[in-house]
């Protein structure tokens, strides 16, 4: 079992395969993220489905790297490597959606081994040999092939699935081996060095216009990439990870879907990539979620928490019975319930958008003007209500301290933007911020605890509760945000990690520390001055990164390893926003 981290990203923006360090294959879902896995060794283990290439005598263990500042992937032996990427030639990524093409192409001296096997979930997987490769067989979800002229196959099958294998004599010259993934994904006759070098040219280019920090650079710059990739092209919806059921505790079930958009999550990728410095994907983003109101008939008042990312709805949770999960990890999730839920502070973060955008000089106009309209007016209806909160808690709704702050924010931010991008002066929506931030203040602090808690009345903490200091409700120099920060540190904190809460939820288990809450403690350690800690802290989190700087959502202190789906967009932007942080703070 390949640890997490140690896994590397593909993504086309419209898919995403996971490749281990010698070069397999070990999820990819197609034609779409959210489709059915084609290969999910990493869920099941070989039976599951993957595409392993490698030389015939492996030696030594390979090297692995990115190329020049994209989602290439290049990994190396002694005698030959593989470079490997989702095909980002022709403006693919922005084209409507439907076939992804996977291509590996093997250099080298020596012999490699070539294996294939793919799966079609419950179903066999048949595959036959034809002039240009391999075809599957029986499988009615999309039209796939590997594209493979030259090479010799053995199809043997196993458990009622095929498998295809070939030896290669690398000394005969470059081998390229496509996987054609959706009815629209036909063969390109376009020479594949001119299909690569546009493919890394997409993902260079745009990481070349950044604005970039002096911290962590190459991190940060790749942290970014993953955000990148993470959108998805052709609707401008951006998902929280490309993974399901990544556990959150070794052998435990807290194993979730996430491979759809959470406009909390996505709102936060596409304000930090603002931060940097581009500000396309959040416009791609408000474009796909005026949409989904103004075509979609979605209610802003109830919003969904999250949409699959043609704005559609989840399939209804439910478990896929052939996968046994990473390490045991069960059972394998596929669809979110958390979609029914009431989470309130989705407000927040889209307003907070909004406004980074009008800082930034982006295009606003009058349908943006009408959204950030709605968004106060949603709270408005909304922020009294209790709800199950950023951590989608499956337990009976509280009013969780966080959701208010972040309704809270949400009025703060449309006052700014109404004034500062459309000259509109808002006196009611200032009576409203004002209401909110008085009953946070009053219900949300306990002063025997002396910190602000989960909910109000409660006695347990949260991390998430940070919040009051991120978001400007509560001031730098106000003794209770650093009371929170120092009571969090102490209870919550565990090494390079932070745990959202302690306190039962009505799940059994307990899940890792959380990224995402690292980052925040080490900004809020920023806001109250402890500048030497809060870079401490940052420097131990950025080593959790993997070997190919990727982070996944959870990281458990007690083995050393990182946990929850990967890579997840809520660690890198959280990376990101802390460098940025860092170094505005260390040039005052």
């Amino acid at each position: 079992m390949v640890p997490i981290e140690q896994h590397s990203l593909l993504s086309d923006q419209r898919t995403a395969a996971l490749v281990t360090p010698d070069a397999r294959v070990v999820w990819l879902c197609c034609p779409r993220v959210d489709s059915n896995p084609l290969m999910a060794e990493l869920l099941g283990g070989p039976p599951a489905g993957y595409f392993a290439v490698g030389p015939a005598d492996p030696g030594r263990r390979p090297g692995q790297r990115y190329i020049d500042d994209s989602m290439v992937l290049e990994t190396s032996w002694e005698d030959m490597s593989v470079t490997d990427y989702l095909d980002c030639s022709g403006g693919l990524p922005a084209e409507p959606a439907g076939r992804s093409r996977l291509l590996r192409v093997l250099v080298g001296s020596g012999r490699a081994v070539v294996e294939f096997a793919p799966r079609s979930g419950s179903e066999a997987t048949r595959l036959e040999r034809s002039h240009r490769g391999i075809d599957l067989r029986g499988d009615d979800s999309a039209k796939m092939g590997l594209r493979s002229p030259g090479l010799r196959w053995r199809i043997e099958s196993n458990g009622g699935n095929d498998t295809a294998r070939a030896d290669v004599d690398l000394s005969a010259g470059p081998v390229v081996l496509e996987l054609l993934c959706g009815p629209g994904a036909g063969d390109d006759s376009t020479p594949e060095p001119e299909r690569r070098s546009a493919t890394i040219e997409h993902w260079s280019t745009w990481a070349g216009g950044l604005t970039l920090p002096p911290l962590q650079t190459d991190l940060v710059r790749h942290s970014a990439l993953v955000l990148k990739a993470l959108c998805h092209g052709p609707t401008g919806a951006i998902v929280a990870a490309p993974t399901t059921s990544l556990p959150q505790e070794l052998g435990g079930s807290r194993n979730w879907d996430y491979r759809y958009c959470w406009m909390r999550d996505a709102s936060m990728a596409a304000s930090t990539l603002v931060r940097l410095g581009s500000t396309r994907e959040a416009m791609d983003l408000l474009g796909w979620l005026l949409q989904l109101i103004e075509v979609g008939g979605a209610d802003l008042d109830h919003l969904a928490p999250i949409y699959t990312v043609d704005g559609g709805a989840l399939p209804p949770e439910h478990f896929d019975p052939h996968l046994p999960g990473y390490g045991g990890s069960h059972p394998v999730r596929i669809g979110n319930a958390a979609e029914q839920q009431a989470q309130t502070d989705v407000f927040g973060p889209i307003t907070e958008l909004v406004w980074r955008l009008g800082r930034a000089g982006a295009p606003l106009d009058e349908p943006h003007w009408h959204l950030v309209e709605q968004l106060v007016a949603a709270v408005s209806l909304r922020w009294q209500e209790p709800d199950q909160g950023i951590w989608e808690i499956r337990a009976a709704p509280r009013h969780h301290v966080h959701s208010k702050a972040m309704c809270w924010m949400a009025v703060d931010r449309g006052i700014a933007v109404a004034r500062s991008v459309f000259g509109r002066i808002m006196p009611e929506w200032e009576q409203l911020r004002d209401r909110i931030a008085a009953e946070i203040l009053s219900e949300g602090w306990n002063p025997e605890v002396g910190s602000f808690t989960a909910a109000y009345g409660s006695t347990d903490l949260d991390s998430a509760v940070l919040a009051v200091g991120l978001s400007g409700l509560v001031a730098p120099t106000d003794p209770r945000l650093s009371a929170t920060v120092e009571a969090i540190e102490s209870q919550l904190r565990i090494g390079p990690t932070v745990y959202r809460y302690r306190g039962r939820d009505g799940l059994p288990g307990t899940p890792s520390g959380f990224n995402l809450m690292t980052s925040w403690l080490i900004d809020a350690k920023i806001l109250i001055g402890d500048l030497d800690g809060a870079r401490a802290l940052f420097d131990d989190y950025a080593a959790l990164a993997g070997p190919t700087g990727l982070m996944s959502e959870e990281y458990d202190p007690v083995t050393g390893e990182a946990r929850g789906n990967f890579p997840q967009a809520y660690s890198h932007l959280g990376l990101i926003e802390n460098a940025l942080n860092l170094a505005e703070h260390h040039g005052r």
